[in-house]
């Protein structure tokens, strides 16, 4: 029997992401049905140009941030977008909010391939009331 796990992804801080993104991955990868949702400010995170620019820990001063950084990239970790890839092409349903996606004046064009607007008729009953597991970052 296949677990359904919804993550759902509110911020925009890379670590937030990063988390959320290789939760869902490793989830994926030990066969459960996943759909991730991006809301609120997670909606960044599937934005084509965004997602690129996204900051680890920008409330703390500059050069931590930049030391967490640069960790991850001695470490060879993905990036957010080489996941939001790799999920796509795994068969994890990748959704944005429409809300969000009207407050942040995106367009569907700007979403990152892969990523569809969530139905928000159905999303809640079709989706998050069907999980298994329900995480949010």
């Amino acid at each position: 029997m296949t677990k359904k796990v919804s993550v759902m992804i509110f911020h925009d801080e890379l670590c937030q992401v990063f988390n959320g993104l290789m939760t869902a991955l490793s989830l994926l990868r030990a066969g459960a049905d996943v759909t991730v949702f991006f809301g609120s400010r997670g909606i960044n995170a599937v934005h084509k140009e965004k997602v690129k620019n996204l900051k680890c820990m920008p409330d703390e001063p500059k050069e931590i941030g930049e030391k967490v950084m640069q960790k991850m990239d001695e470490l060879n970790l993905p990036t957010a977008l080489d996941m939001l890839t790799m999920l796509d092409l795994e068969g994890a349903l990748l959704l944005a909010c429409p809300l969000n996606k009207d407050i942040f004046e995106m367009s569907e064009d700007d979403l990152v391939d892969g990523v569809s607007v969530a139905d928000p008729e159905t999303y809640y009953t079709d989706i998050v009331m069907k999980a298994d597991m329900n995480l949010s970052f």
